[in-house]
């Protein structure tokens, strides 16, 4: 009975940690529906994308990494020419053959058979035995340059930081297929998981990563067979109890069994213990996976790693034949590691105590053996804490990047055709908010592109349209919306109209439920509780104002544009306040100079007091920036360079530091 409680006591902890059964499902419904329009929207260029890893999984750990995988879905992959070169038109898909006999389990080499792909794919290859074969090492640094200045390579993808989220990025291949190697997993599949699910893993096939191993013939040319879609598709199939298992296993590794070991002594990986975990589920009884039983998912979940590196052999899920310790856990290493997961073993579950993360909640158990501990979803989260997870999952996934003014109206249809669909509820909202924001792409899109060679009447037309289209889209939109339709009447020098907005979206500002960055939980409760989350969206929340760069909204902030888009990055992040004191100056600059200096001092307090709350560490470097901007433009040219200069002393996050500096070079 202790040992429940224990369990119990650490599975509620894990819940506020790492998730509710229900903020999980919210985070992978939201990827999965922007996943599906990204998608949607870029298949006739043939570019797709998955993200995957933990993010993918549900997990939201500060430090984690972003993976995402890249592919070509008019290059596939094929393991038999004669019966399946068939399923594809020749004359739009480019056939790679695999070669796998002098391969390593779980590696193979790709060839192309007619000689056929896209340049950079035929850029990559070499010629072995007169054939055409796709080398692993030059495609990865080829892709690895072309992603993102300043990238490095890290296993098959190319490394670097996007803003302050690590981020890895692998150009792979696809195949519809499922591997041959993998076969004997289908069979092995009787209680978990479920038909369905096997099913529809086998469906998609897999992927290819470049990345030879390390101990085979061809290192350089090899490629490593990808089941990252397999493995999110395993994931989502758990119980939460395993979930968290998952979860903990991660933590543990991190905060224990790698603490205080340089790089190149951490030999696991988190990959290995997702993999103990998936053999755990699948020889373990269902029964067993539940919130009593955590601790006891855990230790089996060890058990088996202590017992693979004494062997010096962990069978990778799908091709148990792959053991992936065999490059790197062998000889005096596996000796070392053993006796350090032994000694941890000897404490029994008590080696817990050790994970900073995990410790309390087994402490306050043992404290309190009489403590009752609730399970109940509803008991560990309130309705303002899951609102604020929402919100957090639909600004991550709003993003501007990869929709260029060509694809924002394919965008609509995508959306038309999956509004249709059976979507969650979170998908929904999802939905509606990318509806938003695709439609002010479009209104300053096509004000950029037909901005000249039109007569009055067409104008009076056309803006009556975008401004129409702008009011249906804060309709969807956040409190802040508003401001895209102040920048439009600015942009087209209607700077009455942009004052006029701008005391208006004051007035929102200034409601005491409203939240930017923190929710005030008795006020929001109190205005929007137990609303639907669209109504919240409208009514109670503020969000920073994103300006995608291959899109100009205002004149004066075109040159850090250029400089952001320069460096890869897609959007600037503004602070809605921000914006709406830069907004009222430039508008009321030659007309009503009291009111623009008031303007200007008030934007000066925001930036310049960062306890207000309103300008984050993350978007500094742009809020000193357009600071600077107005100061000069206000003829206080000492203050404009010393902004200009804490500008390119912040986190350089936009990436805008060539612009800032042509600013003050101008000003000397």
């Amino acid at each position: 009975m202790a040992f429940q409680s224990l369990s119990e006591s650490v599975y509620v902890d894990m819940c506020r940690t790492m998730g509710t059964p229900q903020q999980v499902v919210c985070r992978r419904d939201m990827v999965d529906i922007t996943e599906l329009l990204k998608n949607e929207i870029m298949k006739k260029s043939n570019k797709q994308e998955m993200l995957s890893g933990s993010r993918r999984e549900g997990f939201r750990f500060r430090e984690s990494d972003r993976d995402t995988m890249f592919w070509l879905d008019n290059h596939k992959v094929i393991w038999d020419w004669n019966s399946q070169s068939q399923c594809y038109n020749l004359q739009r898909h480019a056939l790679i053959l695999c070669h796998d006999s002098e391969s390593p389990p779980g590696f193979t080499l790709l060839c192309l058979p007619m000689g056929r792909a896209d340049s950079r794919v035929l850029s990559a290859c070499v010629r072995m035995n007169g054939i055409l074969y796709i080398s692993s090492s030059k495609h990865r640094n080829i892709y690895c340059s072309a992603i993102r200045p300043n990238s490095s390579l890290h296993g098959p993808c190319s490394n670097g930081m996007l803003g302050r989220v690590e981020v890895d990025y692998a150009h792979s291949f696809i195949s519809d297929f499922w591997p041959p190697s993998a076969s004997s997993w289908i069979d092995r599949c009787h209680s978990w998981p479920p038909s369905p699910v096997v099913n529809d893993i086998v469906r998609h096939g897999c992927h290819f990563v470049a990345i030879g191993h390390k101990l085979g013939n061809h290192a350089d040319n090899e490629w490593r067979i990808s089941f990252s879609l397999a493995e999110y598709k395993l994931v989502y199939s758990m119980n939460h109890t395993q979930f968290l298992t998952y979860g903990m296993l991660k933590l543990f590794l991190k905060e224990v069994m790698n603490n205080g070991l340089r790089d190149d002594e951490k030999l696991l990986c988190s990959y290995h213990l997702k993999t103990t975990l998936f053999w755990a589920i699948q020889q373990t009884p269902l029964h067993n996976w539940c919130p009593q039983n955590l601790l006891a998912g855990f230790w089996v979940c060890f058990k088996y790693l202590l017992k693979w590196v004494y062997k010096g052999a962990c069978p990778n899920f799908f091709i148990p034949s792959n053991n992936m310790f065999l490059s790197n856990i062998h000889g005096r290493a596996k000796s070392t590691l053993f006796r350090r997961l032994y000694g941890l073993y000897e404490k029994g579950i008590a080696m817990l105590l050790h994970s900073t993360s995990i410790r309390s909640s087994i402490i306050d158990i043992l404290c309190n053996p009489r403590l009752e501990v609730c399970t109940d979803e509803h008991t560990l989260i309130s309705e303002v804490d899951f609102d604020a997870g929402l919100f957090t999952e639909i600004d991550s996934n709003d993003s501007s990047s990869g929709e260029h003014f060509q694809y924002i109206l394919k965008g609509l249809l995508v959306i038309e055709k999956l509004i249709n669909l059976p979507l969650t509820n979170y998908q929904v909202v999802m939905l509606q908010k990318r509806f938003a924001t695709i439609l002010q792409g479009l209104v300053f899109g096509l004000q950029n592109k037909y901005f000249n060679g039109v007569n009055n009447k067409e104008v009076y037309i056309r803006d009556k349209i975008s401004l129409n289209v702008l009011k249906l889209s804060a309709k969807f939109g956040y409190v802040s919306d508003t401001l895209y339709i102040a920048m439009f009447y600015y942009k087209t020098l209607r700077y009455r109209e942009t004052v006029t907005v701008i005391e208006k979206t004051k007035v929102k500002f200034a409601q005491p439920h409203l939240a930017y960055r923190r929710i005030h939980t008795e006020r929001y409760n109190e205005a929007v509780g137990g609303l639907p989350w669209s109504t919240k969206i409208r009514l109670a929340i503020a969000n920073n104002i994103r300006l995608a760069n291959y899109i100009f909204y205002i004149p004066e902030l075109i040159p850090e544009q250029k400089s952001s888009d320069g460096m890869n990055r897609d959007s600037l992040m503004i602070s809605p306040f921000i914006m709406l004191h830069f907004l009222e100056f430039l508008s009321c600059r030659r007309n009503d100079s009291i009111r623009a200096q008031a303007a200007l001092e008030n934007l000066q307090v925001l930036v310049q007091n960062e306890h207000l709350g309103l300008v984050h560490e993350d978007i500094r470097d742009i809020s000193w920036e357009m600071l600077g901007i107005i100061q000069e433009m206000s003829g206080d040219i000492p203050a404009a360079v010393y902004s200009f200069q804490q500008s390119l002393r912040q986190l350089s996050i936009h990436e805008i530091q060539s612009a800032t500096r042509q600013r003050i070079r101008d000003l000397h």
